[in-house]
Order: structure tokens, then C-alpha cells, then sequence
């Protein structure tokens, strides 16, 4: 249990850490097109061009945090074979906060006191969780059910990407939904895989699970990422946190065994409960309170909470920001799958 909680918070420092590395990055990279007075540097319609893009990913910085993410997913998996999924799945959610508190030293973000509250509501809600948490259930499940996730993971990524290109801006929340719903479905899939331990590679290929995991983390991170460009980025940001905790907690118990410890059901169930809450607090009070302002007194991107805005932020010349902070990035699965 004690290994696997920390590998779990392990990976959600991996996560958090990447964020602010990869805003990082993404920042100085702007910063060198408006030094260079590029117009380049952003879309007709005001969003970062592919090229401000591409040089964004080959900082230092960038590249540092890619690599965490990766190493993020690793940990997390590993996390999803030796934890109940309420209390995994929670626990990585909790990136978010490593993210808001870097924020304030790299970033130069500050979190106004809505956010403190729910990033102590979070802390006290995972010590709840972990305390009342028992060990993990079996992985053991009928090939017919694995079957079944991979249709779902197929039915889940295939319907958010239809909605999105019927329903516009109006599917921003539902795709953060079902990206965490994907991303849910991928912590299933680690848990149920064959052929993983004794390894086997013949059986791992064979295993429908496998490709629920591929289809959901890959569908995953497209829905997010759309779910970021076409809408609010907290409040996708917080759909995928009710997604990727909520229902993989629920079948985890239902279906995989998973459970508290005797006669802590109780507080299992509020620590979830309120951990899931203060994360979406977490990314729904990182809203900016401003307007839309633009020019060289403008206040906070999209999708950051009191950014000053210095004569060294990254600024095109006749438009908005080039990139945005890590609260775009936070939760971001193009940064932790």
C-alpha cells in the first residue's frame, strides 16, 4: 500500500512538474517572437501559430516536462496495479495542486485565497482516502469484459470527436468529460491487462484491454486538447477530473474488488467525495476575474488566475498573449496521459 501511494503521488509530481516546465518553455518562446517583433507568431484568429508552437517544444524546459509526463504515465500506471482506483486515480488528479503551487515561484502566479481553501481541501481529503483505503482488488476479468471497455473506450473517443465537430464550442465541457472518462478507462485497463505480470508478450498482445488503453489514452489526450481550444479551460479542466476519478472509483468497487479498510467505509467515501470536489475547485477558482483586455497593460491569459501581466510577457503585436500559463496546460492530457 505504502509503495503504491507513493508511486501514485510520485506521478502526480511528475504531472504537475511537467505543466509548469512545459508553460515555461512555452512562455520564453514567445517572449523571443515579440522580442523579434514576429508576426508569425499567432493565427489570423489570434491563437499560436504551428511554428511558435514548434519552437516552443524544443526549450529546455519543454522538452523536460514532455519527458515527465512520460514518466508520469509510467508511475500512474504502475500506481493503477497496486491501489484501489479511488484512491490512485484521485491521488494523480491531485497534479492540479502541484501545478497551482509551482505556478506562484516559476510562473509568478497568484493564488487568491478560494484556491488555498480547496488546495488544503484536497490535502486533507487524500489523507482521508489513503487512511481509509484497503488493499486492491483482483485485475482477474473475462475476456468478454475486456472486450467490453475496449468497445466503450471505442464508442467514448468516437462520440466525443463527433460532438465536437457537430456541436462547436458548445462541446468544450463534454469533451474534458469524456476525455477523463477516457483516461478513467485507461487506469481500468492497466488494472485488468494480461500477460503483464509473469510477463507474456504473446498474451499482453492478445488482450482487447491493451487497445482500450491505446483508443482511450490517445482519444484521451485529442478530446482534452480540443476541449482547451474551444472552451473554458478550467472548466474542461474540471470535467476531466469528475470523469477520471468518479467512475473508475465506482467500477474499481463494483467490479474489481476494490475496497476500504473494515468500518472506514465511511470516510472513504467522504475523502473521495470531498477530493474530486476540492479538485475542481482547484481548476474552476483559477478562473480570471478580468475581461478579455488586450495590449501592453492587459491583464491575465485565459486560463490563469492573477497573472501580472510585465512588460516581458510574452505579447504579439497586435493581439493577445501567445501562449497562455500553466493553469492552460494543468490537467492538460497532451502533457500527462
Amino acid at each position: 500500500m505504502l509503495i503504491g501511494l507513493l508511486t501514485a503521488v510520485a506521478a502526480s509530481a511528475c504531472y504537475g512538474t511537467g505543466s509548469v516546465l512545459q508553460a515555461v518553455g512555452s512562455r520564453k518562446s514567445a517572449r523571443r517572437e515579440a522580442a523579434a517583433a514576429s508576426t508569425t507568431g499567432v493565427t489570423a484568429h489570434g491563437g499560436p501559430s504551428l511554428s511558435s508552437t514548434a519552437k516552443a517544444a524544443v526549450t529546455w524546459e519543454f522538452m523536460v516536462g514532455t519527458v515527465l509526463d512520460f514518466v508520469g504515465f509510467g508511475l500512474g500506471a504502475l500506481a493503477a496495479r497496486m491501489l484501489p482506483l479511488f484512491l490512485s486515480q484521485t491521488v494523480i488528479s491531485a497534479n492540479l495542486v502541484i501545478t497551482a503551487v509551482l505556478s506562484i515561484k516559476l510562473l509568478g502566479i497568484r493564488l487568491n485565497p478560494r484556491e488555498w481553501v480547496s488546495i488544503g481541501v484536497v490535502c486533507s481529503a487524500l489523507v482521508l482516502l489513503a487512511t481509509a483505503a484497503g488493499p486492491e482488488g483482483g485485475g482477474d476479468a473475462s475476456t468478454t469484459t475486456h472486450w467490453w471497455l475496449l468497445i466503450a473506450s471505442v464508442a467514448l473517443m468516437g462520440g466525443g470527436t463527433l460532438a465536437v465537430r457537430l456541436l462547436g464550442s458548445r462541446a468544450a465541457i463534454l469533451a474534458g468529460l469524456l476525455s477523463g472518462l477516457g483516461f478513467g478507462a485507461l487506469g481500468v485497463g492497466v488494472r485488468v491487462l494480461n500477460g503483464v505480470d509473469p510477463f507474456n508478450l504473446p498474451t499482453l498482445l492478445a488482450d482487447p484491454a491493451l487497445y482500450a488503453i491505446l483508443v482511450a489514452g490517445i482519444g484521451g489526450m485529442y478530446l482534452h486538447t480540443v476541449a482547451l481550444q474551444i472552451g473554458s479551460v478550467n472548466g474542461a479542466t474540471a470535467a476531466l477530473v469528475v470523469g477520471e476519478t468518479v467512475v473508475p472509483g465506482i467500477l474499481g468497487v463494483l467490479w474489481l474488488g476494490d475496497s476500504s479498510r473494515p468500518g472506514f467505509a465511511w470516510m472513504a467515501v467522504l475523502g473521495f467525495l470531498v477530493a474530486v470536489a476540492g479538485a475542481v475547485a482547484v481548476a474552476w477558482f483559477g478562473e480570471p476575474e478580468g475581461g478579455d483586455a488586450t495590449g501592453p497593460a492587459a491583464g491575465p491569459t485565459a486560463g490563469s488566475a492573477s497573472v501580472p501581466a510585465p512588460a516581458a510577457e510574452a505579447k504579439t503585436p497586435d493581439g493577445p498573449p501567445a501562449e497562455s500559463d500553466a493553469r492552460t496546460t494543468a490537467g492538460s492530457r497532451t502533457s500527462s496521459p
